[in-house]
């Protein structure tokens, strides 16, 4: 299926910020990688089974419906890496929209803006999973630090 070892590397980056993100990452993070998981694994295990046409169609609904989930856990966690995600996301729509629209089959430019903007995804998803990490190891911390102080 794959050719090169970049798919492959992308898909270790894909369970890899999955893994992370369920083990240190707050709610927004858990349902952000979950859903570029399972955008990334519903359009994989789809493309065998559907001809070139019905599959660039499914592809760009599956975008459309990460999107959207992007969109909503920005409007509802307001954090910048959900911003980013979210934006990602939209030229990923882009890109297999101008594919569709054009009738162009994959090539490698598509392939190349496609990892960059799944590679950008997943790095966004993870430096969220860092800072609620962050954020809740200082708030751990920073009460026990203040606690021998006496007034």
């Amino acid at each position: 299926m794959f050719y090169s070892i970049y798919p492959r590397l992308g898909i270790v980056l894909l369970i890899g910020t999955l893994l992370l993100a369920l083990w240190k990452g707050g709610v927004a993070e858990r349902i952000g990688a979950c859903l570029n998981v399972g955008n990334g694994f519903v359009t994989m295990a789809l493309h065998p089974f559907l001809n070139p046409d019905a599959a660039a169609i499914a592809t760009l609904a599956f975008d459309a419906i990460a999107a959207v989930g992007f969109l909503f856990l920005a409007m509802r966690y307001a954090s910048l890496w959900l911003g980013a995600a979210m934006l990602f996301q939209a030229v990923q729509f882009s890109l297999h929209a101008y594919y569709l629209v054009n009738t162009l089959s994959p090539d490698v430019t598509h392939a190349w803006i496609n990892n960059f903007d799944t590679t950008g995804i997943n790095i966004a998803i993870i430096l969220g999973t860092v800072s609620v990490w962050r954020r809740r190891v200082r708030t751990r911390v920073a009460p026990a630090a203040t606690h021998g102080v006496s007034a």
